[in-house]
């Protein structure tokens, strides 16, 4: 059986994720502060709201330090949902606080210079699974997925190195990063119906 905990520090929907597990037959728990002792397969990062909020509210609950040994485990995955996204890089331009820095890079405000986008980027939208991800693509029967977005800030890295997944609005955008057990969804799978109960299985049952 796979040890799901969903980290609540205050900053996301941890009651959607938990549901959508449930659905799936996945039970998890959701923990307000960190517990070594605990040991989990897969910790859930979800979050909504500002980095610098999201960041305090992680250092407070003691769950920075935890995440960035558990990173180091290569037995344990982390996924990073929106916010809990961004947390895991180096930082954003929304703040002044450093962030996790456990998958290199940083967030970007959209350029709103493009007549038809609008900021923040709300809705639904593709995404096309690249490298680790390009697997997932097959359980959605000849169609591109689409997922629930609510975000103002995209991932900016020097290369692709650690890009899984791209979405255009309009400029094509990172919306899955990861590096090695550590991922970061930039969308809400647990808003995102049956694509988004497709994707937490495969990823799940993935190595």
């Amino acid at each position: 059986m796979i040890r799901i905990q969903i980290i609540d520090s205050g900053i996301g929907n941890m009651g959607s994720v938990a549901n959508m597990l449930k659905k799936l037959g996945y039970s998890n728990e959701i923990k307000k502060t960190p517990d070594k002792s605990d040991d989990f397969d897969v910790t859930l990062l979800p979050g909504v709201g500002s980095f610098d909020n999201g960041m305090k509210r992680l250092n407070e609950s003691g769950w920075t330090n935890y995440l960035k040994e558990l990173s180091t485990n290569q037995n344990k995955k982390i996924l990073g949902i929106c916010l809990g996204m961004q947390l895991l890089t180096e930082g954003s331009e929304e703040g002044n606080l450093e962030g996790l820095s456990i998958i290199p890079g940083e967030f970007y405000k959209f350029e709103s210079h493009h007549q038809e986008i609008k900021v923040p980027h709300m809705g639904w939208n593709y995404v096309n699974f690249l490298k680790d991800f390009k697997s997932f693509s097959k359980s959605y029967e000849n169609e591109i997925p689409r997922f629930y977005f609510v975000h103002s800030y995209k991932y900016f890295y020097k290369n692709n190195d650690f890009v899984c997944g791209i979405t255009k609005y309009p400029d094509e955008f990172a919306s899955v990063i990861k590096k090695n057990n550590v991922t970061g969804f930039q969308f809400h799978p647990e808003k995102s119906h049956s694509y988004g109960m497709r994707l937490f299985k495969n990823y799940l049952e993935s190595d």
